[in-house]
């Protein structure tokens, strides 16, 4: 993303970044009005993060780090500090996290669009980017209403009520849904222009289901150390077992369509 070479865990340069990376001219990393000054140490980053995102822990930090989400400088000692424009990158993504649900690898492509100075495809309730750079905050609350949806997706009471029948979605006591339920909606809208309802989609509900089941069983051990640093390895580990079996079924998906000719 940043045009000049950057340190690698080690403190030495990636050479390698360079020769693929775009010129200063054609790219400037984002968001380009914060100072790029490297004076913050990751635990000066950690109490500036705290009081938006009360979760997060140095580890947490390092694990954005190694999934090229942000690269801090190196002191001499080989010590992380962080500019301004780090500490956004990571209110950026931590922002996707928590109030949109995004996988690592979807908030790194928002930020690599982001670099090139476009605005990104920003699912509901993602912090929202304008061209000059300047943030502006999301809703805090990661439930919607019924009634929020619809004007989201331009769906109609019966279709949320059809959608809920067959388990696609689910509301709370309060009747309210997870954020990530509108993305679902958009989904079950656009198949059902095709002729497939809510109820035909069953089967991806419970196969969803079924394969949470798997990565609950494969994270248990590390949940049940309940330690900072053990739950949050879990839920990277959990977010990333996630991203695998999506991947797996669209690969799965596309090759039954290939053979049906």
């Amino acid at each position: 993303m940043s045009t000049a070479a950057r340190p690698s865990p080690q403190g030495e340069p990636s050479a390698s970044r360079d020769a693929t990376e775009a010129s200063p001219a054609e790219a400037r990393p984002w968001p380009p009005g914060a100072s790029r000054k490297a004076t913050m140490t990751i635990g000066a980053v950690l109490s500036a993060l705290k009081p938006e995102f009360p979760a997060v822990t140095i580890s947490k930090l390092r694990f954005l780090e190694e999934q090229d989400l942000v690269h801090p400088s190196r002191t001499g000692s080989g010590y992380r500090s962080y500019s301004q424009a780090d500490v956004e990158r990571i209110r950026f993504a931590l922002t996707a996290q928590r109030d949109s649900y995004l996988p690592l690898r979807v908030i790194r492509e928002q930020l690599a669009e982001l670099d090139a100075g476009r605005s990104p495809e920003l699912a509901p309730n993602a912090r929202v980017v304008a061209r000059d750079g300047e943030l502006v905050s999301p809703r805090p609350a990661t439930l919607v209403s019924a009634r929020e949806i619809a004007e989201l997706t331009g769906a109609t009471e019966a279709e949320l009520d059809e959608m809920a029948l067959a388990g696609l979605i689910h509301a709370d006591t309060r009747g309210r849904f997870p954020a990530r339920a509108v993305q679902v909606v958009q989904a079950a809208l656009a198949l059902g222009r095709h002729g497939i309802s809510p109820r035909h989609l069953r089967p991806a509900r419970t196969s969803a289901e079924r394969e949470a089941d798997v990565i609950d069983q494969v994270v248990a051990p590390l949940r049940a150390q309940r330690t900072g640093a053990a739950r949050e390895r879990s839920a990277a580990a959990a977010a990333e077992l996630g991203e695998l079996y999506a991947t797996l079924h669209a690969e799965l998906l596309r090759s039954a369509i290939d053979r049906l000719g």
